[in-house]
């Protein structure tokens, strides 16, 4: 493929990212894995150099863009070598017209800017989020440990006591210490967030939002494989990737249990009142992920933004239940925004005042209301907030 013919390729790309965008379709990876497979007559550097056209010109926008050209015009701004490639060139985009618009910059559509602006996230804090994050990967002590793992590569040792740092694209999922189970790729700021959990050898801990595991397979590591683990989700799809991810790792404690929306807590019965600790690693906007998944600013509304506060609210009052007397519950998201972090800790204080927040020291982050904030800027990882709590016994 010809420069220009990469431009127009990325644009046409864009389209679909744009389109999927407003329509909550897939997601910009996977419709850059379509694109190519249906065409392979493309190499390995022109999908690359395609790849991250694409992926520069979401980060260069603001608000969603009216086209994909618009998107790319923007980048052209940006990167003044771009602009030569929109030559009308056999396979290329057409020149540009005169007065022809291109996309808004900015790091977000407005009001999601101003939403994270009065979260105290601006300037360059907000700029890094659209960096473009590292790879982090988690040794597994139930199979290696840091020090003495056997890598391809050395990464660089990180302040969690198991994380270590690659290069982005590092292709770890393909060596034999992905395969053992001795390596789970998590970013940092995740592992830290799981620090805050503070599992033990012996103690019964709830994973209430678990996913696919990622922070389930951290909790069993340090709870060194004893006693209960038991990981929740109302999504069957993702749930079902633990059971795999678990052999692999040697997690044999971990138990699943499907949840059904609003009928959580008669699923849980058995636990009520019981767990030493419960993480609720709720949904939320993913504002703190953006580095990885640029795309998901233009994904977010007010109505969606609120439904998300809602349900977060409902899992909290939920985890609280499942909490034993001297327990502890360990609230996060991965977001910046405060009606996702602060403000649901403030809430849900005011109408629970048997409970109180404790004060965290985790390695890397800082406080923020009554619990703990790492971002990109600060902290070189994923944005989240964290918050423990516990009630007297």
């Amino acid at each position: 493929m010809t420069p220009a013919a990469r431009v127009q390729a990325a644009i046409e790309l864009l389209d679909a990212v744009i389109a999927a965008a407003q329509a909550d379709g897939a997601p910009a990876d996977r419709l850059v894995s379509d694109y190519f497979r249906q065409r392979r007559y493309a190499g390995s550097k022109d999908r690359r150099a395609v790849r991250e056209l694409v992926y520069a010109a979401i980060r260069a926008c603001g608000p969603i863009p009216s086209s994909g050209r618009a998107a790319m015009l923007r980048l052209a701004q940006v990167d003044p070598a771009i602009a030569p490639l929109f030559d009308g060139s056999t396979h290329g985009p057409q020149p540009v017209g005169e007065g022809e618009p291109a996309a808004a910059g900015g790091v977000a559509p407005d009001w999601v800017e101003s939403a994270l602006a009065a979260s105290g996230v601006a300037g360059g804090d907000a700029r890094a989020l659209l960096d473009r994050a590292p790879l982090d990967v988690r040794v597994n002590t139930l199979k290696a440990a840091r020090d003495i793992v056997e890598l391809p590569e050395a990464g660089e040792p990180l302040a969690a006591p198991n994380a270590l740092r690659f290069a982005a694209g590092t292709p770890v999922e393909r060596w034999d210490a992905y395969a053992a189970g001795q390596i789970e790729v998590q970013d940092h700021g995740s592992q830290i967030a799981c620090m805050a959990v503070a599992a033990q050898p012996g103690e019964t801990v709830i994973d209430l939002c678990a996913g696919a595991g990622g922070k389930t397979l951290s909790l069993a590591a340090a709870m060194d494989n004893r006693r209960t683990l038991l990981a929740c989700d109302t999504d069957r799809a993702r749930l079902s990737k633990l059971a795999p991810r678990a052999e692999r790792a040697g997690a044999g404690m971990i138990e699943t249990r499907l949840l059904d929306p609003g009928k959580e807590l008669a699923a849980l019965a058995d636990y009520a009142g019981k767990a030493d600790a419960v993480l609720v690693d709720a949904p939320c906007s993913g504002t703190g992920t953006w580095r990885r998944k640029p795309e998901a600013k233009w994904r977010l509304t007010p109505e969606r933004l609120n439904r998300f506060a809602a349900v977060q609210g409902r899992l909290l009052t939920i985890a609280a239940e499942l909490v034993r007397p001297g327990g502890r519950l360990v609230f996060v998201t991965c977001s910046l925004l405060d009606s996702e972090g602060a403000g649901q800790i403030d809430a849900f204080l005011a109408a629970h005042p048997e409970w109180s927040a404790d004060a965290l020291a985790l390695p890397l982050g800082h406080t923020h209301g009554k619990g703990w904030r790492l971002s990109p800027f600060h902290d070189g990882t994923d944005g989240f907030f964290v918050a423990s709590l516990s009630r007297a016994c």
